[in-house]
């Protein structure tokens, strides 16, 4: 993209779903610093207000359940006309054994981001403008699982197959997907600090780049997908080379 990358999604309409923490709130503070007008939104409204405060003047949020269809179609007619849209919403990650899984939970898992990410494309495409793209957020353990993840890793492989089928199915708009590795953001909130600090060493130390990611490291990739034009149907890996090891 260049060294200059100020201004390069001048007086573009960024909507980031799930935009208000983690790689949502960095890639939307990313492409409003590329003069994008930014939206985002999610599930609490006290978290979208506490973004606001964060994006520059002029940046927009909402309050949207994005498991629900009708708040999803509500929503982009409210939004109306939009040139990229980011898909990163997600809720706290429970790594699990097969036999303590649970059921439910994992069931509302997958309705926010396999079918939330499925709704939200249906009723965005129809409002993006020609050179626009969708952006959905993937992760390293479906192509590398390991014990304890079964549902993240399935839900992580459907998002792979959906981004292609839809970069097929809605051409010429642009769908592409950023596959995270371990990043400290709080989808892993539902474990003690004190042990999360400990996963994030553990983890970092036997990765290439010695450890885990910044939400900052992977908004670069979400501005190259939103900019890049002859870019399709991809699987961006930032992993810290998770895969590799």
């Amino acid at each position: 993209m260049g060294n200059n990358r100020e201004n390069i999604l001048a007086g573009k309409i960024v909507v980031v779903l799930g935009g208000t923490s983690g790689l949502g709130l960095a890639a939307a503070e990313a492409a409003a610093k590329a003069g994008a007008l930014v939206t985002v939104v999610s599930s609490n409204q006290q978290k979208v207000d506490e973004a606001l405060t964060i994006l520059p003047e002029g940046s927009k949020g909402f309050a949207t359940d994005l498991g629900s269809e009708r708040q999803i179609a509500q929503l982009f007619e409210e939004i109306g006309e939009l040139d990229h849209l980011v898909f990163t919403a997600g809720d706290s990650l429970k790594f699990s054994d097969l036999p303590g899984l649970n059921i439910e939970e994992a069931k509302q898992s997958i309705n926010l981001r396999f079918w939330g990410a499925v709704m939200a494309a249906k009723h965005a495409a129809r409002v993006i403008r020609t050179g626009g793209s969708i952006t959905l957020t993937t992760g390293a353990l479906g192509q590398k699982p390991r014990k304890g993840t079964v549902v993240i890793a399935a839900m992580a492989s459907a998002i792979d197959g959906l981004t292609r089928a839809l970069a097929v199915e809605l051409a010429p708009v642009r769908v592409n997907a950023v596959c995270s590795g371990t990043v400290r953001t709080n989808l892993l909130s539902s474990m003690l600090e004190a042990d999360r600090e400990v996963f994030f060493s553990q983890v970092g130390s036997k990765l290439l780049t010695g450890k885990v990611g910044d939400p900052k490291d992977l908004a670069e990739a979400y501005l190259y997908l939103m900019c890049g034009s002859f870019t399709t149907g991809q699987i961006i890996v930032v992993d810290g080379g998770s895969l590799l090891v």
